[in-house]
């Protein structure tokens, strides 16, 4: 169990995410957050590439200040039509955004990078979600919720954002921002390493 794997470390995640944290407290961790404040430029990289990237980035900032500790990156985004859609900037990019979802599906792609001892690891979850048809009057309700606009994609699937999604098609816990059973056996293999 990571609680067990991890009980040694001085474990800081490198994010300011509410979600990240409440999903790694369920599962027993004691850590800090300490956000690394990198910021996300749109490139030609490949989605998988972008994701592992900017996982690494997070956690080599953090741990370049932390050396003895065991740090967690983790970045996610939305892709439809081979777009990247990240975090709405104001509330017309996150109604245009849920516009775009309804009705259709997409992919959730997290990448997680662990940087500890002096190495760091990487890996990424892919979940796909399929929307219902969502109507204008439901976004603009669903807009005064404030709930879409820290999230990738512009909506949550722990909260009222629930209410739009048909299906999934993987992992749950990776449509929340951190895919936690690819965690743990990362964790797994790089402490028995």
């Amino acid at each position: 169990m990571l609680h067990t794997i991890l009980k040694n470390e001085d474990i800081i995640l490198a994010s300011k995410s509410p979600r990240r944290a409440i999903l790694l407290k369920k599962v027993g961790l004691k850590f800090r957050q300490i956000a690394s404040e990198i910021r996300e430029i749109k490139n030609e990289m490949s989605p998988e590439k972008f994701v592992t990237y900017y996982s690494q980035k997070k956690a080599e900032k953090i741990y370049s200040n932390h050396p003895n500790s065991f740090v967690i990156g983790a970045d996610t985004i939305i892709l439809f039509n081979k777009k990247i859609i990240g975090k709405p900037k104001n509330r017309n990019e996150a109604k245009s955004f849920l516009k775009v979802l309804s009705n259709n599906s997409h992919k959730v792609i997290t990448g997680i990078s662990i940087y500890s001892t002096g190495k760091i690891v990487s890996d990424i979850e892919k979940t796909n979600v399929f929307f219902n048809a969502i109507s204008d009057k439901e976004i603009d309700e669903y807009l005064t919720t404030n709930e879409p606009f820290d999230k990738a994609g512009a909506y949550g699937i722990q909260g009222f954002g629930s209410q739009f999604i048909k299906k999934i098609d993987g992992c749950y816990f990776n449509v929340m921002g951190f895919p936690i059973s690819l965690f743990y056996q990362m964790c797994k293999s790089f402490v028995q390493n």
